[in-house]
């Protein structure tokens, strides 16, 4: 009579037969996705023009080849797009915005009855459309974004890859202190306001707090951190010029930061903002509208870079005491973008649309304001291999491994087919439901005209 074997030795014995058998047959028996752009002219995000025709082969989540010649792995790559002479570029990457507030009115964001499931809801299509526009790559600098992005990573929504900050943090008064009026303060009365409930932000007063805040970011899986330096134009208690957070609370940002290989960047508009968080240590400047000569000098020597958006002249559904408070931020950013320009200021692009949704359609079109100032293959290079070198700010904390704003042997495969010639032609990035024919994010196409 044969002996009985237990199930729970049949499921050891099985789990041990897999992993001889993974020994045995490894992973790389298994043929890679293999995916080639054929006949396409290349910009490589580095240079400012377009190359002759080329094949770009793909392996998996990355560019395995570049070049003219059609390689034996080229001819047998399972997934062949004819490119036809058309424009391969890398993907488009917005490095100033906030996923959740820029998917929500105010009105909703105040909401009594706005939850967990709501927010999800709104944002996870923002950032689905947002892939849809080219943008592969984004950094979320506020907000409370750890579960949206997640789920992006899982594959259960669609959407850019997210450089997170998490919860703005803000001293009391500051501009990331969102209270309403007849919430108290924490410290004193010692209940939460709602925004902090929701991960929106951090109010923290004194180096305590703020180490406190911004380690709870980097516990959360912060790429960088978000510190409110100076006052604002949507927030309700600082005006737009003063100072925010003394000179120890914003080392202590830095030093936390840097203990884990990130940096710390800052809200700031006016110079004394900008050049406490220099002296501070801060290693980027979001805005900087109406900062001197003087202080943009001072960042080109130091390296610092400036974030900087082209704000929109008005909207209809902006409060009047927000569109009072933007004037002076409006009357210097017609000075910034070509000063900075001139003085060799480290710069990288974004839109930073909040609380008015229907702007987020308008994405790609703020990117053709920028002809003011530079040059057709400046803003391409600007909006890919720019603000990819400021992703990679991040270091060791950036949650994605490659590089980024090139196309090259050993970059990530995030790349866009252009119908068209970009460099002759900007207004084509701004048509990205027609003009976009392939988009694809870590080396997956998510959009296809040509089939």
């Amino acid at each position: 009579m044969k002996p009985k074997i237990s199930s729970s030795r049949k499921i050891t014995v099985a789990y041990l037969c897999a992993i001889l058998w993974s020994f045995c047959f490894p992973a790389w028996s298994q043929e890679p996705a293999r995916t080639v752009f054929q006949g396409v002219r290349v910009f490589d995000g580095s240079t400012g023009t377009l190359s002759p025709a080329q094949n770009v082969l793909i392996e998996n989540n990355t560019i395995l080849q570049v070049s003219r010649e059609w390689t034996q792995e080229m001819k047998t790559a399972p997934t062949k797009i004819d490119g036809k002479g058309k424009t391969l570029i890398p993907g488009l990457i917005d490095v100033h915005l906030h996923l959740v507030f820029g998917s929500l009115s105010m009105v909703e964001m105040l909401s009594p009855g706005l939850n967990q499931e709501g927010i999800m809801n709104k944002a996870g299509k923002g950032a689905e459309e947002m892939l849809m526009r080219g943008f592969t790559s984004v950094r979320d600098v506020g907000g409370p974004i750890f579960p949206l992005k997640n789920a992006i990573d899982q594959g259960k929504i669609l959407g850019p890859r997210v450089w997170p900050s998490g919860a703005i943090i803000s001293q009391t008064a500051g501009h990331g202190d969102f209270r309403t009026p007849d919430e108290r303060s924490r410290k004193f009365f010692g209940t939460p306001s709602r925004a902090e409930l929701f991960g929106a932000t951090f109010i923290a007063d004194g180096k305590p707090e703020v180490l406190t805040a911004v380690r709870e970011n980097l516990r959360f899986g912060a790429s960088q951190i978000k510190l409110m330096a100076g006052g604002g134009t949507s927030s309700a208690y600082d005006p737009i010029d003063v100072t925010q957070y003394t000179l120890e609370e914003m080392q202590a940002a830095v030093e936390a930061a840097e203990d884990w290989g990130t940096y710390v960047t800052v809200h700031a508009y006016t110079d004394r903002a900008v050049q406490k968080a220099i002296q501070a240590g801060v290693r980027c400047v979001e805005h900087g509208q109406m900062v001197s000569e003087e202080t943009l000098q001072l960042m080109a020597e130091k390296g610092i870079w400036l974030s900087l958006q082209n704000l929109m002249e008005d909207s209809p559904n902006m409060d009047p005491a927000r569109r009072e408070k933007r004037k002076p931020v409006l009357e210097g950013q017609k000075k910034v973008w070509a000063k900075a320009k001139e003085l060799g200021v480290k710069l990288a692009w974004g839109t930073d649309f909040l609380f008015e949704p229907e702007l987020n359609r308008e994405q790609n079109a703020y990117i053709l304001k920028l002809q003011e100032w530079f040059s057709p293959a400046e803003i391409l290079k600007m909006i890919t291999h720019d603000n990819a070198q400021l992703l990679a700010l991040s270091g060791n904390r950036s949650p994605y491994r490659g590089e980024l704003g090139v196309v090259k042997t050993g970059a990530l495969a995030d790349l866009i087919l252009v119908d068209g010639n970009p460099l002759e032609d900007l207004s084509l990035l701004a048509q990205p439901e027609e003009k976009f024919l392939v988009i694809m994010k870590d080396g997956k196409v998510v959009k296809n005209r040509l089939k």
